[in-house]
């Protein structure tokens, strides 16, 4: 499961995807509605993948919290995040047990369940293999591979010329034009 290319921008509501860079800005399609719109430097932008969610012993990953609500929903939509603030900080409890009560705010919560939701309903979260998993297919298909990779020997360069030249006659050169014999002056005096 991944989010890279997938960002917030401070101000506007909803997740954008990053589609192109510009010189000056990046280029960004709503998950909403599909609409594209130039992003400046000067707008707050953060990328999904860098965010995380205060925990008492350690920080937690904003996609490993997304993997756990995708694995409690079987990929299903989670609690809308307009529900009741207790409702959600109740369910968050229960995917993340010891987060932050006092450093995650009700509207980081309503965030959280509002993101998740707008990933599933645009097809962003997929459970993907495990790396294990893929690293060992693409083994198999390498060890598949050689055996129909067989080199066939090079073929020995030669500086003759092919036979099918040597039986068609040599092309006529254009004759040399000959100079004319100069005369010889007579000696007739």
């Amino acid at each position: 499961m991944t989010v890279k290319g997938i960002i917030a921008i401070s101000g506007k509501s909803g997740l954008f995807k990053v589609v192109a860079q510009g010189k000056n800005n990046v280029i960004v399609e709503s998950l909403d509605d599909k609409k594209r719109f130039p992003a400046y430097a000067t707008d707050r932008i953060s990328a999904l993948e860098d965010i995380s969610i205060y925990t008492y012993s350690d920080d937690k990953a904003l996609i490993e919290v997304f993997e756990a609500i995708f694995d409690k929903e079987n990929g299903g939509e989670a609690v809308s995040h307009k529900e009741d603030p207790a409702k959600l900080a109740a369910y968050l409890e229960e995917i993340l047990p010891d987060y932050d009560q006092e450093r995650v705010y009700p509207s980081d919560i309503k965030k959280i369940f509002m993101w998740y939701n707008l990933l599933v309903k645009a097809g962003e979260l997929k459970k993907e293999e495990s790396e294990e998993k893929v690293e060992e297919t693409k083994a198999e298909e390498v060890k598949e591979e050689k055996p129909k990779a067989a080199k066939k020997p090079a073929a020995k360069k030669t500086t003759a010329k092919p036979k099918a030249d040597a039986d068609k006659p040599a092309a006529k050169k254009p004759a040399a034009k000959k100079a004319a014999p100069k005369k010889e002056a007579s000696k007739e005096k």
